[in-house]
């Protein structure tokens, strides 16, 4: 709003220095400074707040004992991602061309799953019923907003020319860096069915990569800071694919407006690094699922929008090895189990991070290895687009 705001003064009255605020760079940096104040000062008062009301994390009774004994967090405050939504939403509001597609739609798919997530805590928290939000609403909410989602960028003008099409990562022997989700229109005289693969394929990713930061969110400053090494990425992503030059260096598919994006993904770290101040182990305040499914939800989008969802796994490689070792655990327990009568695990325990803490691996440890291995899969991501 102050975008708009600044913008008239400046054609108006012309006063100096008022231009600079044209620039996407600068937004963004004015946006990221904003979100970072917002979760630092704002969230110390809402960790307080959600103390005083007894708003505190509810530890499962399988992590009161064995190897992973989590029975110290009990109490802690829960549902900070609040803090997390009003830093990024708040920021993103002020500073973001809010007019434009790009930014309306990724701040609608935050703040739609991000409602969700509060759903669900609340019901936790506020109701004592562990069971939280079904897993059939969860799901709803997070298929409907992939569906508006990949409708929107599919049928909307502003993504006409290259709504079919997505960056396809370097595979041996294939000259093409793009992908056109449009293939079968050959089959059938030349018919647009490209939103048959590509709507799925929106709900798929926006879907997935929700639950997995779910899943990942398991120890104190895992998911916020794995999430604020994505966002740094995402954020150069984005800013490139709005640009010509860096996206035709990147070999990335250059759509206007794209860069806009930036000053949100670079808000959503800000707030990130922000929130870890308070959430560093030993963790003041969880996120819960109102910032998990959040951030998760804003990250498959920021991908779909700037046409790179492909090198989701490898950008996200720790929310992908999160979400496979449950699948690996959970087929093999019941495999094991229909072919032997007992059940066996692959993992000491799953998700991944906790087969470490079984381990006897230090909590901490443990976060900062996976920061560091997120570090390296981001800066692997930019080697990738320069492959072909």
């Amino acid at each position: 709003m102050l975008y708009y705001l600044i913008e008239y003064l400046e054609r108006i009255y012309q006063p100096p220095g008022f231009q600079l605020i044209r620039f996407i760079n600068n937004r963004a940096a004015l946006a990221a400074i904003t979100a970072l104040i917002i979760s630092l000062f704002a969230g110390r008062h809402i960790i307080n707040w959600l103390r005083a009301q007894q708003i505190g994390e509810q530890v499962r009774e399988g992590e009161k004992a064995g190897a992973v004994d989590h029975s110290h967090k009990a109490g802690t405050p829960t549902m900070g991602g609040v803090i997390i939504l009003l830093s990024v939403l708040g920021s993103t509001l002020l500073w973001g061309a809010i007019g434009k597609v790009h930014v309306w739609l990724i701040l609608l798919v935050t703040f739609w799953m991000g409602a969700f997530g509060f759903a669900d805590d609340y019901i936790k928290v506020i109701k004592k019923d562990k069971s939280g939000l079904p897993a059939r609403v969860k799901l709803i909410g997070q298929v409907s907003i992939g569906i508006i989602l990949g409708s929107v960028l599919y049928f909307h003008p502003a993504f006409e020319s290259i709504n079919t099409l997505t960056y396809l990562p370097y595979i041996p022997f294939v000259n093409s860096d793009v992908l056109d989700y449009n293939f079968l229109s050959g089959w059938f005289g030349g018919v647009d069915l490209g939103w048959l693969i590509y709507i799925p394929i929106s709900v798929f990713f926006v879907t997935a990569v929700s639950n997995a930061v779910n899943l990942t969110d398991g120890l104190d400053g895992l998911a916020t800071g794995v999430t604020a090494i994505i966002a740094l990425g995402l954020a150069a992503i984005c800013y490139s694919a709005g640009r010509a030059d860096f996206a035709d260096f990147l070999n990335l598919i250059f759509q206007r407006g794209a860069g806009e994006l930036a000053v949100f993904a670079i808000a959503m770290a800000a707030a990130c690094f922000g929130f870890l101040w308070h959430n560093g182990y030993p963790a003041a305040v969880f996120m819960g699922d109102t910032g998990s499914l959040a951030l998760g939800a804003a990250v498959g989008a920021l991908a779909l929008m700037v046409k790179v969802e492909l090198l989701l796994p490898l950008l996200c490689a720790i929310y992908f090895l999160e979400t496979l070792s449950v699948i690996i655990q959970t087929s093999y327990f019941k495999y094991t189990r229909k072919k032997t009568g007992t059940g066996k695990r692959v993992f000491k325990m799953a998700p991944l991070h906790h087969h470490y803490e079984a381990k006897g691996v230090h909590e901490a440890k443990i976060v900062v290895r996976f920061w560091i291995v997120t570090a390296i899969t981001v800066l692997a991501t930019f080697l990738i687009l320069r492959l072909h």
